[in-house]
Parts: structure tokens; C-alpha cells; sequence
């Protein structure tokens, strides 16, 4: 599927940007052992991205805490695009797997999708400029 994927956008002038997906940010480690899948979320993603990888995804949409261990498993220009960010001090809501800012940049994440924490919040404007401030102080 992946690579037939890849295949299909091969007559685009500019080509967009192709990514799978390792293991939902609403999924817990136990939930994962549940599936009946061997390891731990962290190793999960790193397989599933190797794969997508020689499928010729250009990256993939994983948890915050698996971004290290995708960069680990493929080169350093194969993309990350993580939800699952929350400030400080936010609640995790129906996320499993989260980790603020500053703590993805730190780890080399590429893409962060912030929602709740800018949308619910009282003033929408500040809390992107928050956000964007920690990534800045990473």
C-alpha cells in the first residue's frame, strides 16, 4: 500500500510530502500489548517506519515519544510529524503519549500538531505564541 503510494505521486511536478503511520498517540503500551503486537511503542514505531521508509515514504506521523527511536532507525532527513504535544502542566485528554514542545525538538522531531492546547485555550493567539517561545528556547 505504502509503496504503491509512492508509485502514484511519481507524475507530480512538486511532489507532496508522503507519510504513514507508526502507533496512534491514543494508543497506551498496555493497549499495544493488547493487539497481540511484540515490544514496546518505541520499538513498534521504529519498525514501522523502516518499513515505510523502503516503501519510499518520505516520513511518518508518530508519538512524541518515539520521534529518537525513528531518527535512530532511518536517516536524519526522514520526516516526524507528532500530535500529541501538550505544555507543561496540560492535561493529556484522550492522548496516551505525549510530551511538551521543548521536549520533542530536543529529540529532533520535524512536524508538531498542536490542537487542543491552542484551540480550548482563553486566548488562542497566546497560547501559540507560548508554544512557539519553548520550541524557540529548545
Amino acid at each position: 500500500m505504502m509503496a504503491a503510494a509512492r508509485e502514484a505521486l511519481e507524475g507530480f511536478n512538486k511532489r507532496p510530502i508522503l507519510l504513514a503511520v507508526t502507533v496512534l498517540t491514543s494508543i497506551s503500551e498496555s493497549d499495544l500489548s493488547e493487539t497481540g503486537a511484540p515490544g514496546s511503542a518505541s520499538e513498534r514505531a521504529a519498525l514501522l517506519s523502516k518499513l515505510a521508509a523502503e516503501c519510499g515514504c518520505d516520513g511518518v506521523i508518530c508519538s512524541p515519544l518515539e520521534v529518537t527511536a525513528v531518527k535512530e532507525a532511518n536517516s536524519s532527513h526522514f520526516l516526524t510529524v507528532t500530535p500529541g504535544i501538550r505544555p507543561a502542566g496540560e492535561a493529556k485528554s484522550d492522548q496516551a503519549r505525549v510530551a511538551t514542545p521543548a521536549e520533542v525538538m530536543r529529540a529532533g522531531g520535524d512536524y508538531l500538531v498542536v490542537g487542543r492546547p491552542i484551540t480550548r485555550a482563553a486566548d488562542p493567539l497566546q497560547a501559540a505564541r507560548m508554544i512557539i517561545a519553548e520550541m524557540e528556547g529548545a
